[in-house]
């Protein structure tokens, strides 16, 4: 595994400790983290969406996203940008998240 992917892996597993508050299932799983792009100098560019535009927490989830991957060893810096093409839609869920939520 090269340097970008263990930075990566440890960038997903940091976004697994964030979750919706209205959903007891984590940002990754539920698949709102739609790119993770690192560059040569670790810097991350996150993109990301919400489960519906009018979320309540469409203000603060991406501040939250930027400063938890922000502390993550090996990164320099953090962008996140919210997006709403595609639209998020429960097939996005992992499976880990369908079965949380009964739906498997």
């Amino acid at each position: 595994m090269n340097q970008k992917e263990i930075l990566k892996d440890r960038i997903i597993q940091v976004l697994k400790t964030i979750h919706d508050p209205e959903i007891p299932v984590d940002i990754y799983s539920l698949g709102l983290i739609y790119l993770i792009d690192i560059d040569d100098n670790n810097d991350v560019l996150i993109e990301m969406t919400l489960t519906a535009p009018n979320c309540p927490v469409a203000e603060n989830l991406p501040l939250d996203v930027e400063q938890a991957v922000k502390q993550t060893e090996g990164v320099n810096n953090v962008q996140v940008r919210l997006t709403f093409e595609p639209a998020w839609t429960p097939d996005k869920l992992s499976d880990e998240a369908k079965l949380t939520l009964g739906l498997l």
